[in-house]
């Protein structure tokens, strides 16, 4: 059985919606029966995704633009989304950018990437989750992660330092839920693998063989969802689960065996982390 919140009339709202998970994700919950709200910037993206569910959908669809890393915008997204819909059932927090960065890089990657990434998943659920919770009925709430906010390999470090805020924030988000009196409300995190998006595509415009569709990560996430998984850990068509249990059971390691940071990327530890790939601890 699929999540109860999951469930034909019910209201969900999709950040980062206009494309690639979160279009996927609109697009197979409207086929639910769900009246489905898009939010992303304004531009031809989200019109064009509007369009789209339109054409496909025999429900109510609606597209809100919105910077969600500004209250304002998501306080006026939610008076919009409980005008049209009532009480919403699923919200997404999915938007994210990663325009790329360096440690002493431009002030402003770090900036729009925090402000995205992370704050736009904490601005989400905390004006969206009290009002699922205080309506009563069966909610769900999915906050996209990543990998990288996990096993943090070096190259970016504003995104990982965001997706790390993701995680820790969705685990403390659903802590507080199952402590509720009443509370109906579930949290998860979507730890995606290699998905083929506008985010990942650098240009190209053919899937890469090791990636994923969108489509598939959605697919996924809805079968962990309804297994009641909290992390909701994808592989693709490179990186198996049981490889991503060995590169995060490593990260972990470096701490507690006080290991350099980082130290599956490190010369001296580079053979012994390729030995734990193959043989485990």
């Amino acid at each position: 059985m699929p999540h109860p919140a999951i469930a034909a009339s019910h209201a969900a709202v999709i950040t980062g919606g206009a494309s690639g998970i979160g279009l996927a994700a609109a697009r197979k919950l409207a086929g639910f029966g769900l009246r489905v709200c898009i939010v992303d910037l304004a531009g031809p993206r989200l019109d064009a995704a509007l369009a789209t569910l339109k054409a496909e959908s025999r429900t109510d669809v609606l597209a809100v633009a919105a910077d969600v890393s500004r209250i304002d915008d998501l306080n006026a997204l939610r008076e919009r989304v409980a005008a049209a819909f009532g009480p919403v059932h699923v919200l997404m927090n999915n938007a994210g950018v990663q325009p790329g960065s360096a440690l002493f890089g431009p002030q402003e990657n770090w900036e729009r990437v925090v402000a995205v990434n992370l704050w736009g998943v904490i601005n989400g659920a905390r004006i969206l989750v009290p009002d699922m919770i205080a309506h009563g009925g069966p909610g769900l709430v999915v906050n996209t992660g990543s990998k990288q906010g996990i096993t943090t390999p070096p190259g970016d470090p504003a995104y990982n330092v965001s997706k790390a805020g993701v995680k820790a924030f969705t685990e403390a988000l659903q802590h507080e839920l199952r402590n509720t009196p009443g509370c109906r409300v579930s949290a998860h995190l979507l730890i995606p693998g290699w998905v083929f998006t506008n985010l990942t595509n650098r240009g190209r415009t053919e899937k890469p063989a090791g990636a994923w569709t969108p489509e598939q990560t959605v697919d996924f996430m809805m079968e962990r969802l309804e297994a009641g998984d909290f992390y909701i850990l994808c592989p693709d068509n490179d990186v198996t689960r049981a490889i991503d249990e060995k590169r995060i059971l490593w990260a972990a390691g470096d701490i507690v065996e006080n290991r350099p940071p980082l130290s599956r990327w490190h010369p001296e530890w580079t053979e012994r982390f390729a030995d734990f790939v193959k043989t485990g601890p």
